[in-house]
C-alpha cells in the first residue's frame, strides 16, 4: 500500500500505491521527528506514524503541510499534539474549502469517518523559515504555482527538496498560476539539489533534475500556446480537445494514467484564467453573439 525509501541518513520518503502516487516524507532526529505531508487514506498515514513512533521509537513533533490538498493534509489529525506548519493560505483553504470537501467525502467513503480537519498553528508567507531536527536543517520556502499556498521543504545538509506539487511528473496549475509555477521550477533548478521528492511520482535524482525541469517548463509553454491558439478560433473547445497531453510533450501514462484528465483540466483552467470564462461547445453557441479577441503569440 505504501512504498518507503531511505533517501539520506534519517530522511525518508513514502509513496502511495493506491492514490495518484502521492508522496510524504519524514526527517528523523535523535529525540523527535518531522513529518512532511500526509497521504490520501487514513490507513496510509497511520503506516507512516507507526514507522516513526514504533519502529524508530521517536515521537512526531511537527507536521509540515506543503499545501492544503486533501491527499497532503487531511492526515494531520492522526498526529495529535504536534505543531502543524504551513503557508497561511493553506490554513485558510483547509478552514473553508477543506471542511466542506471533507463533509462530502464522508458521505461516500467510510474510511474518512474519523478524519478531522486540523488547522496549522504556525504559518509563514514570505522569505524562509528554518527548523532544526538533530543535525538536519529544514528550510521552508514558498514554491507557488501548482497552488497559491504551496511550499517546499529543503533538507540543507543532504540537498533534498520535498517540493509538494510544485514538482510533479505532469505540472498541474488548476489551483494556481502558470507564471508562478514556471518561476518556482526555475528557482528549483538553481538550488543545487541531489534529489527532488515530487508531490506525486518517483524521486527525481540529481542527474535527472535538469531534464525534468526543462520538460516541465516546455510542457507549460506548449499548454499556453494551445490555449492562445484556441482563443483565436470560433470554436475554441475543438482546438483544446485536439491538443492531447502527448502533443504537449508528456506521456499519458504518468501519475497512474491520470495525465490526460489533469492535462484537460490544465487547459480549461488556463483558458478561464486568461479569458475569463470557458467557451461553450459549438452546438450551444449563438454565433451572432459570440465574440473573441485576437491575440498574438509570445
Amino acid at each position: 500500500m505504501v512504498q518507503r525509501e531511505r533517501i539520506a541518513d534519517n530522511v525518508y520518503s513514502f509513496q502511495s500505491d493506491v492514490y495518484a502516487q502521492v508522496t510524504a516524507g519524514v526527517v528523523i532526529g535523535p529525540n523527535w521527528a518531522v513529518v512532511i505531508d500526509t497521504l490520501a487514506l487514513p490507513e496510509e498515514t497511520l503506516i507512516i506514524r507507526d514507522f516513526v513512533e514504533q519502529d524508530l521509537n521517536v515521537p512526531v513533533r511537527y507536521v509540515i503541510n506543503t499545501h492544503s490538498h486533501a491527499d497532503h493534509s487531511w492526515g494531520n489529525c492522526f498526529f495529535p499534539g504536534t505543531m502543524v506548519v504551513s503557508h497561511p493560505l493553506c490554513r485558510q483553504y483547509l478552514d473553508t474549502k477543506g471542511r466542506l470537501a471533507l463533509e462530502e467525502a464522508k458521505k461516500s467513503n467510510l474510511s474518512m469517518r474519523n478524519v478531522k480537519i486540523v488547522l496549522p498553528q504556525i504559518t509563514f508567507d514570505q522569505g524562509e523559515i528554518n527548523l532544526r531536527v538533530g543535525k538536519k536543517t529544514l528550510t521552508l520556502l514558498p514554491l507557488p504555482g501548482s497552488s497559491y499556498d504551496n511550499v517546499g521543504v529543503l533538507v540543507e545538509e543532504d540537498r533534498v527538496l520535498f517540493a509538494g506539487d510544485a514538482a510533479m511528473p505532469l505540472p498541474y496549475i488548476v489551483d494556481g498560476d502558470i507564471d508562478d509555477l514556471s518561476a518556482s521550477l526555475k528557482r528549483v533548478s538553481r538550488m543545487g539539489l541531489e534529489n527532488i521528492v515530487q508531490g506525486h511520482g518517483d524521486i527525481v535524482l540529481r542527474g535527472e533534475i535538469d531534464n525534468f525541469i526543462k520538460e516541465n517548463l516546455s510542457y507549460l509553454s506548449n499548454v499556453r500556446k494551445v490555449v492562445r491558439k484556441a482563443s483565436r478560433r470560433r470554436y475554441p473547445q475543438e482546438v483544446l480537445e485536439e491538443a492531447s497531453v502527448e502533443s504537449c510533450g508528456k506521456s499519458r501514462v504518468l501519475i497512474g494514467g491520470l495525465a490526460p484528465e489533469l492535462h484537460r483540466r490544465n487547459m480549461r483552467a488556463l483558458y478561464v484564467h486568461l479569458y475569463g470564462k470557458f467557451p461553450p461547445p459549438p452546438d450551444e453557441e449563438d454565433e451572432d453573439d459570440y465574440e473573441w479577441e485576437e491575440e498574438g503569440e509570445d
